[in-house]
């Protein structure tokens, strides 16, 4: 098993909680929550009762129809998985929870019971459809599960010290030479291609071959959109996901929904778009009418960026309709030689790690004037009743006109300005360079 940062998550629940309430690990699928559940119930309980509600027989299913009786239920429990439970040193985990919606429903009474502690895992998209006539628990405890950050799949490559290393490197913010730069640079260009799904990761280590690796994450693309089925038969949620790549391509100050789904408009799909968002296997990215410190108040629901959750998975999608041979990225990208046409994949690469440290995504677009052209700042995050203005570069950096017009019109609320883009450390003014290996500690 991999080295996970929810396990301390989860040992804080434990100690916290102390039975008083249940926790729900939500993540997109393959991001590893089984896994978790499963290592987290066998190193910190004296015993547990892992129920996969995919495999579970009738017999257990039935169990959750009437739960007037607990002794009766854990009896039987007990019985059907040959384990003995220890009252406050037992835990019992709901795997792939969606597919019993009365054993979630349950869990309000199993907390207040407070014999055993409780996990659940699940689909997340799958969880949300699933709870029609069934009472949400409030008893619940939510934690995010993301695919790997950098710094987990570097301690899946056995590296300990790099990241310590970046961490020092930024908070100089003195330059490091080119020759560590690159060396840097190539390492993290790895994990966008592999990505942090956990699977993917597993490939790459047992074969260090791409092209297996991508099998992968064809894989795990064909099961997103298996669920998107569900939630969508006609097919839209999945047109609208296949055509992030092209969308982002197209440079728009939005996502254009009716150039994928004809005559239909942002705010036609919002309630899909949400059921999208919801099951983690896409980060939205809102416009705000005002970047000030409340950026959330300020969204636009219907004017939206979209980006894939895994940058791993979204090397792949891009060149989906080939096969692997024919995918330039994974050559381009390794070898630093990736076409300027292609550098919103830099930029997706930036909302995963923000998404991870806990950051909303937004961006503003603005004039100068009416005759100017149309402005961007690709994101925006909050910092100490300030925000921070952030423009990604793929390329050569002598050149921001949308920052600098930014940071005058807004000079007062703003703490510090970065352009993440892939060189060393730098300055220019003001404006911190910040090499997007380092993006985690802005």
């Amino acid at each position: 098993m991999f080295k996970r940062k929810i396990y301390e998550s989860l040992l804080t629940w434990k100690t916290e909680s102390a039975g008083k309430t249940a926790v729900l690990i939500e993540g997109a699928r393959r991001v590893g929550k089984t896994t978790i559940a499963r290592e987290f119930a066998r190193n910190e309980y004296e015993s547990c009762i892992f129920i996969d509600f995919a495999r579970a027989p009738q017999s257990v299913l039935r169990l959750f129809d009437d739960i007037s009786d607990l002794n009766y239920l854990f009896l039987q429990l007990q019985l059907q998985y040959h384990v003995d439970l220890t009252e406050r040193k037992s835990v019992i985990v709901f795997d792939e929870v969606q597919l019993c919606p009365r054993a979630r429903q349950a869990i309000k009474y199993l907390v207040q019971d407070h014999r055993y502690d409780f996990i659940e895992t699940g689909s997340l998209i799958s969880i949300r459809k699933n709870v029609k006539d069934i009472v949400i628990p409030s008893e619940e405890r939510k934690i995010s599960m993301y695919p790997m950050d950098y710094e987990e799949f570097l301690w899946a490559l056995g590296d300990t010290a790099t990241y310590g290393l970046i961490r020092k490197c930024f908070e100089s913010g003195k330059p490091i030479g080119q020759q560590t730069n690159r060396t840097l640079l190539r390492n993290f260009r790895l994990y966008m291609l592999i990505g942090g799904m956990p699977q993917a990761v597993r490939e790459y280590i047992d074969s260090n071959n791409f092209r297996l690796v991508d099998d992968v994450k064809r894989d795990i693309l064909n099961l997103y959109e298996d669920d998107f089925g569900k939630v969508d038969p006609t097919g839209r949620a999945a047109r609208l996901f296949d055509a992030i790549p092209a969308q982002l391509n197209r440079n728009a100050s939005r996502y254009h929904v009716s150039s994928v789904i004809q005559s239909a408009r942002a705010e036609d799909i919002l309630k899909l778009v949400s059921e999208m968002e919801n099951s983690r296997t896409i980060l939205l990215s809102h416009h705000v009418s005002d970047p000030d410190t409340g950026l959330s108040a300020n969204k636009s629901l219907e004017q939206f960026k979209m980006f894939v959750c895994d940058t791993g998975l979204f090397t792949t999608l891009m060149f989906r309709d080939k096969s692997f041979t024919e995918n330039i990225v994974y050559e381009k990208l390794l070898n630093d030689k990736l076409p300027a046409n292609l550098g919103y994949l830099y930029e997706n690469m930036v909302a995963q790690m923000l998404t991870a440290n806990g950051d909303g995504l937004y961006y503003y677009t603005f004039r100068t004037d009416e005759r100017s052209h149309l402005r961007e700042i690709d994101f925006l995050i909050s910092r100490s009743s300030k925000i921070c203005p952030i423009e990604v570069k793929s390329s050569r950096i002598d050149r921001h006109v949308s920052l600098d017009e930014f940071c005058v019109k807004f000079s007062a609320r703003i703490l510090k300005k970065y352009i993440i883009h892939t060189k060393d450390f730098s300055k220019d003014k003001d404006i911190f360079c910040t090499p997007i290996y380092a993006c985690p500690f802005i």
